[in-house]
């Protein structure tokens, strides 16, 4: 029963492309096979949620220079049990930016993106399967940098393709073009 906050909206998810609806695929049979889904301990992979936080003119992104992983994304991090994803990707990304004033801009789905995680000290390798949540914030107010990042930046949307080529940010950066 916990999983159906997540199931409805992937079922509703409109994917942008095929390499998303493949994930959105992916996404849907891992939540259905794995009732532990959104636990950390999952080894195979777990449920993440993410914020892509943009500006009130929509011409800016908020970026965070990922500590471990040394290489600029969005902000968003670890379900730890809760099965609200929208509820994580709030969480996270004023965790991780200070941001006190985050307002979704829809409850629905902006992104989904599976992508693996490398194997790190006693931690196998494994699958973040992201759920992502578009969010405006005011790109005037203060940032807090969390222990997780070595940078924030609030970036244009063509700067935020030239610090990363990651594909799922490209992805973004288009459907954020199209909200415009």
């Amino acid at each position: 029963m916990h999983r159906q906050f997540l199931q409805t909206k992937l079922t509703t998810h409109q994917a942008y492309d095929a390499n998303e609806a493949r994930m959105l695929k992916q996404t849907i049979q891992f939540v259905k096979q794995y009732p532990d889904c959104f636990e950390r301990s999952l080894s195979v992979g777990h449920i993440t949620g993410s914020a892509w936080i943009i500006d009130q003119e929509r011409s800016h992104v908020l970026l965070t220079h990922h500590r471990k992983l040394n290489a600029w994304f969005q902000l968003g991090g670890h379900s730890d049990g809760d099965a609200n994803t929208l509820a994580v990707a709030l969480r996270e990304g004023q965790e991780e930016s200070g941001l006190e004033e985050l307002q979704p801009i829809s409850e629905a789905i902006f992104d989904i993106d599976v992508h693996l995680i490398p194997a790190r000290k006693a931690e196998p390798d494994h699958y973040h399967y992201d759920v992502r949540f578009l969010f405006e914030a005011d790109r005037h107010a203060p940032l807090i940098i969390s222990s997780e990042s070595n940078e924030l930046a609030w970036v244009t949307l063509d700067q935020a393709l030239e610090l990363s080529n990651d594909e799922s940010i490209q992805r973004m950066v288009a459907k954020s073009r199209n909200l415009a």
